[in-house]
């Protein structure tokens, strides 16, 4: 761990492609996200049951595999940010973040002293489970540590420029689904307003040296419009639930054609 190279990546412009995982429990979808040719893998606490433990084994043999782990934390929940970490995870997504204030109480959970406030901790998957003194593991874990800030409202949007401003995110990300919600279009992710948010919070983020993500967009046409207008090429190519579905789906069309009347139900 030197340096950040998923940071440098994406800021070296180059295609970085994330799976999400929200009902699997075992490292099994991380290796075939590994074997897909993915880069990262969001471990969504937000939107699922799944325990911390869980998450943090999934997060560990992606770090063992050579991807990068993110764990998108339930709203406002700070008390699970240093529980993932010190469990394996390399990055923390924070949904629904309107200021910065809030952003900032984020940040400083994910980092040591002096510039945050993460629990000292002695031993972590990321280091071989070897005791390492907080001199050399504060500056290293601190290092490989992600944080993202998910905008998700017009007040967010709003306050994008003062939260990119916030020593510590690395990263603002457009949750689009919720947003067009909010906007009062829900799932029109091709609406001007919503390319509008994204201009905002492109121009915020070039200004203070942060990267920007969209997700929730599926078209990609779509989502290359909208990536066009300042984002890094971070891509979420789908969670486990949707590619599932979507498999299953292909699959029992193929059995519907070749066994059956030629129609899929």
């Amino acid at each position: 761990m030197s340096g950040n190279p998923f940071l440098d990546r994406l800021r070296a412009d180059q295609l970085t492609l994330m799976m999400g995982i929200r009902s699997a429990r075992t490292p099994d979808a991380v290796r075939v996200a590994r074997a897909t040719g993915h880069h990262a893998v969001l471990i969504d606490l937000e939107h699922s049951a799944m325990p911390a433990d869980s998450a943090a084994q999934l997060a560990t043999a992606a770090y063992d595999l050579g991807l990068m782990a993110l764990v998108r934390i339930p709203e406002r929940d700070y008390g699970i940010i240093g529980r993932v970490l010190d469990g394996g995870a390399c990055g923390i997504i924070a949904p629904r973040v309107e200021d910065a204030e809030r952003a900032s109480a984020i940040a400083r959970a994910c980092l040591f002293a002096p510039r945050g406030q993460r629990s000292q901790v002695g031993m972590v998957p990321q280091l071989g489970m070897r005791p390492v003194p907080a001199a050399e593991l504060n500056p290293r874990l601190d290092d490989g540590t992600v944080v993202v800030i998910l905008l998700e409202t017009p007040a967010g949007l709003e306050r994008a420029d003062e939260i990119a401003a916030v020593d510590g995110v690395d990263m603002l990300a457009i949750g689009a689904n919720d947003l067009t919600a909010e906007l009062g279009v829900p799932g029109a992710h091709d609406h001007p307003a919503v390319r509008d948010a994204v201009a905002t919070a492109a121009a915020a983020c070039r200004r203070h040296g942060k990267l920007l993500m969209i997700g929730g967009v599926a078209d990609l046409a779509t989502l290359g419009v909208l990536t066009g207008l300042g984002a890094c090429p971070l891509y979420l190519t789908g969670t486990d639930t949707d590619l599932l579905y979507a498999g299953a789906a292909a699959r029992a069309r193929e059995f519907g054609t070749r066994f059956g009347d030629g129609e899929y139900r």
